[in-house]
């Protein structure tokens, strides 16, 4: 497929998955709402125990009475977009619109199974939190061990995937070249889908983790592009299209939240998409709030662990501006503004590293 109607079949792909989680938006809303699928408390113990009385603060208005579990909205639309697109190219080979198609064995089909496996995972915590399961000062669902063990699994399946059935063995380093890394590509794939999933803490403020998301997948789908991987890259561009069509319903004030079932498919699917980019050592750059909002946790439990005091107010660091004062629109914008000039600064790297192979 030449370039020019690789893009034009990925815009009509990512118009799709927007109008499709658009339409199904509402609906979605309503069920949330009729069978009451919101948090009932609000969490007031920080994973080390310690009491969170900032956090409970920031969150009495805004964390009861607003359903959660808006990620189906996205997995769900790249299900129906997804399998849309291939019964066309079963059941109409011989028409344009088998060129639809994007499920790929060398491309997407480790995303789209990330996507689906991750999704389901956090769609089972969502609902133990709704139903009031687990600690739920702590906020309820299911243990973070066991999630991080979930996480594991699915970067073994993936990595194994990469090394022995697609042939992965090196890094690259942009404009450096490839370093061979041989079996060690596994253990790297798994500590790199690990550290992202952390990263799920972003989903806190109306539009945050929506609107952070879709400029990193956006620029992912471009990169993608620029690599000759249209298969991926309108992977990517159907999860823009669907996260647009989500912030028209989260920003404030949020019709619903994204959830676990959310943050935890886009997090660990972003991952898999940098690996499959060549672009892994520049997701920190992209992705740096992202690094922010973990990093932030990660320092806050070992301040307080080692020397009895906390660095930030209160963690993730979006908190810590809400709580100085800052409201959280300019919080969410101005992360917002953050990601989109980390992601431009990625794109001409991976741009540059493109031209240099």
């Amino acid at each position: 497929m030449d370039p020019r109607s690789a893009l034009i079949l990925i815009a009509i792909l990512s118009l799709v998955g927007f109008l499709v989680a658009f339409i199904g938006a509402t609906p979605l809303i309503n069920l949330l709402v009729k069978f009451k699928c919101w948090k009932k408390t609000v969490r007031s113990v920080a994973p080390d125990g310690s009491a969170t009385p900032i956090f409970a603060s920031l969150h009495k208005n805004n964390e009861t009475k607003v359903p959660r579990m808006a990620g189906v909205l996205l997995s769900g639309s790249m299900l129906i977009v997804a399998f849309a697109a291939w019964g066309f190219s079963v059941f109409f080979p011989e028409t344009p619109l088998a060129q639809f198609n994007f499920l790929n064995r060398s491309q997407t089909w480790i995303p789209f199974f990330t996507l689906m496996a991750a999704s389901l995972l956090g769609l089972m915590d969502d609902l133990l939190v709704v139903g009031g399961f687990g600690n739920t000062e702590k906020g309820g669902g299911i243990k973070f061990r066991h999630r991080l063990l979930v996480v594991f699994l699915i970067g073994l399946v993936g990595s194994y995937w990469f090394h022995y059935k697609l042939g992965w063995d090196v890094m690259h380093v942009p404009l450096m070249g490839d370093i061979f890394i041989g079996w060690l590509y596994i253990p790297i794939f798994i500590a790199v889908i690990m550290g992202v999933f952390s990263s799920s803490v972003v989903d806190g403020l109306d539009g945050l983790a929506g609107g952070i998301f879709a400029i990193l997948f956006a620029t992912f789908a471009a990169i993608a592009f620029a690599r000759g991987q249209y298969f991926l890259a309108a992977f990517c561009a159907v999860l823009v299209g669907t996260l647009l069509a989500f912030l028209w319903f989260n920003i404030p004030p949020a019709k619903f939240y994204m959830g676990e079932v959310g943050v935890l498919g886009l997090t660990t699917t972003l991952a898999v998409v940098a690996f499959f980019t060549n672009s892994v050592l520049l997701l920190p750059i992209a992705g740096i709030v992202l690094v922010i909002e973990s990093g932030s946790v990660m320092i806050q439990l070992f301040s307080k662990k080692v020397f009895k005091r906390k660095v930030f107010l209160v963690a993730p660091y979006h908190h810590h501006l809400e709580a100085k004062g800052w409201p959280a629109h300019q919080v969410t914008m101005r992360l917002w503004l953050i990601t989109a000039v980390a992601c431009m600064i990625t794109l001409v790297l991976a741009l540059l590293d493109i031209i240099h192979i």
